[in-house]
């Protein structure tokens, strides 16, 4: 049964964008984007390669600035007051940029600090996270010894240690292990039974599947869809598909059938 996430009156969405837009040169990387992330609602975030997830995700966290439209954070519109924004939001990319010579410990309390994480709660919750994710013993290490999917953990272990309303994640398995993978879909759900939200950007369609309570499907910088499983089969006109086919269908990927035909006739 899916989930329905519904927003009380009282409390603004989690995350909202309105006509987002932005250009590099004579390229439209993002074109008009509205979209609206509810608390307690995990949403995902899909397209196909260059189709504008990323750079709309950098729009979102307040590291790129859009040419038009608006970002609004529990309310708050981003570019009016991005301090009270950030405060809000945990970002998790894909690709995270750690300070190499700092321990796996420094690193989280300069996070700590910028967030001005209360002491007791930094004590509580990061060794939890670090046992966890199996960096207990890598703690006072430097992070240059860390392996990618070490970083990625670390870099997991500081967004929910703020407990943040919303949570932005660019492609969050990437580098993990099967434990931790799971590990971090549990934390998701988590979230957002207490309430906060998570926009998940990836290119696994079936964790999306899995996670999501609503998906939104993004192709040159457009939203082609936006809806719960229902609602994507019925504008698909895919009834009792999976995620995969559609996407497929409303990405126009019809040459995909194609290619399997040939790869599957060639190994025959």
């Amino acid at each position: 049964m899916e989930k329905k996430v519904e927003s009380s009156s009282a409390s603004p969405p989690a995350l909202a964008t309105a006509n987002l837009t932005k250009t590099f040169g004579g390229f439209t990387a993002v074109d008009s984007v509205s979209l609206s992330v509810n608390p307690g609602e995990i949403f995902g975030f899909l397209g196909p390669n260059g189709a504008g997830k990323t750079t709309t995700i950098k729009i979102m966290a307040g590291l790129l600035q859009p040419d038009s439209g608006t970002v609004q954070i529990n309310g708050l519109d981003l570019a009016l007051n991005p301090r009270e924004c950030k405060q809000r939001t945990g970002y998790i990319p894909d690709r995270p940029y750690l300070y190499e010579k700092l321990s796996g410990d420094e690193f989280l309390q300069f996070i700590a600090s910028l967030y001005a994480l209360p002491a007791e709660q930094y004590q509580r919750l990061v060794p939890e996270y670090l046992e966890m994710f199996d960096l207990t013993e890598w703690r006072y290490h430097l992070i240059e010894s860390f392996s990618h999917g070490m970083r990625q953990k670390l870099i997991i272990t500081s967004a929910f240690m703020l407990a943040p309303p919303l949570i932005i994640v660019d492609e969050p398995m990437v580098g993990l292990d099967p434990k931790s993978a799971r590990i971090v879909k549990e934390l998701f759900k988590k979230h957002a039974r207490n309430g906060g939200a998570v926009f998940l950007s990836t290119h696994s369609l079936e964790i999306a599947e899995e996670l999501c309570d609503r998906i939104a499907i993004i192709m040159k910088g457009q939203l082609l869809a936006t809806g719960n499983m229902t609602e994507l089969r019925e504008k698909s006109s895919m009834a009792g598909s999976n995620l995969e086919d559609i996407f497929l269908q409303l990405t126009g990927a019809y040459e995909l059938q194609e290619i399997i035909s040939a790869l599957r006739a060639a190994g025959s």
